[in-house]
C-alpha cells in the first residue's frame, strides 16, 4: 500500500515542473512526532496548608483609632511585596487602590474552589484591612465631627503582589483562574509569570536606555522650561512624572 501511494506520488512529481519543492512536501513520514520535555518539579515543595486563609474583615484592636484620608498610601509604586516569593504565577497591581473585606473573599472562594491543593497552592502578598474608613449616617446634618468607623481596607500601591499561586501546575492551568479575579479588582490588574514580569521591567529598562527622544521629562524640569517648577510637587520630581496621583503613566521616560 505504501509502495503504491509512493510510486503514485513520485509520478505526479516527474510530470511537472515543480519536481523538487513537491517531493520534499510528500515524503511520508511514519508517525514521527518531536514533543516539548515536560517540566521538572522535582524542586517543588507544597505547604502543609495550601489554600488561602481565611482573613478577617476588622482589625483585632483594643480601641479602634481614626484616621485622615492619607491618599499617599495608593500614590506611587510598591517599595515591598513587588517581585514573587514562592510561587510562580500571580495578580500584579498596575495602579493604586482600596481592597475591601468583599474583594478578599472573593479572590479566596474563586481560587480555593477552582485549584487542587495536591498539586497547586496559593498565598497572600497583601495584608488584611486595617486602614479605617469613616461614614455618617444618611440625612444627618453638616458638622458633629468625624464619623464612625464604617468599614476597613487595605491600601494597594501600583506594581503590588496581590497573591501568588506555585506548585505543580502550568501557566495555562491558572492563568483562566487568575483572569477571571483580576478583572474584579478595584484597580488595573494583570495576570503574571515569573518570566513575564521579569520581561515586563526589562522593557521598562530598555526603553529608558534606547529613547531617541531628547526631550524627556527629567531634561524639561532641571532646566525648568517655562517655569513648569512651580506647577510639580516634590512627589512628581522624585519619580519624574510616572505617577500622577493613583493612576501610572507606563508611556512616560
Amino acid at each position: 500500500m505504501f509502495a503504491f501511494l509512493k510510486n503514485t506520488f513520485l509520478g505526479l512529481t516527474r510530470s511537472s515542473r515543480f519536481t523538487g519543492s513537491l517531493q520534499n512536501q510528500l515524503k511520508l513520514v511514519a508517525g514521527m512526532k518531536t514533543y516539548e520535555e515536560p517540566p521538572d518539579y522535582s524542586g517543588v515543595v507544597l505547604p502543609e496548608r495550601p489554600k488561602l486563609k481565611f482573613i478577617n474583615k476588622v482589625p483585632n484592636f483594643k480601641k479602634a483609632k481614626k484616621e485622615m484620608k492619607k491618599l499617599r498610601d495608593i500614590r506611587g509604586p510598591a517599595q515591598t511585596a513587588n517581585t514573587f516569593a514562592r510561587g510562580q504565577y500571580g495578580i500584579v497591581a498596575l495602579g493604586g487602590g482600596y481592597l475591601h473585606w468583599g474583594h478578599i473573599e472573593m479572590m479566596r472562594l474563586t481560587i480555593n474552589r477552582r485549584i487542587d491543593p495536591r498539586t497547586t497552592f496559593a498565598r497572600w502578598r497583601v495584608n488584611a484591612p486595617y486602614k479605617p474608613i469613616t461614614r455618617k449616617g444618611l440625612g444627618q446634618r453638616m458638622g458633629g465631627g468625624k464619623g464612625a468607623i464604617d468599614h476597613y481596607v487595605t491600601p494597594v500601591r501600583c506594581g503590588r503582589m496581590v497573591l501568588e499561586l506555585g506548585g505543580r501546575c502550568e501557566f495555562g492551568e491558572v492563568e483562566p483562574i487568575l483572569t477571571e479575579v483580576a478583572k474584579k479588582l478595584p484597580f488595573p490588574a494583570k495576570v503574571v509569570s515569573r518570566e513575564s514580569l521579569a520581561a515586563m521591567y526589562q522593557e521598562e529598562r530598555e526603553r529608558e536606555l534606547n529613547n531617541q527622544n531628547p526631550w524627556t521629562f527629567q531634561r524639561v524640569v532641571s532646566t525648568n522650561m517655562l517655569g513648569i517648577r512651580k506647577v510639580l510637587s516634590p512627589f512628581d520630581l522624585r519619580h519624574n512624572g510616572k505617577y500622577v496621583g493613583k493612576f501610572r503613566l507606563p508611556g512616560r521616560v
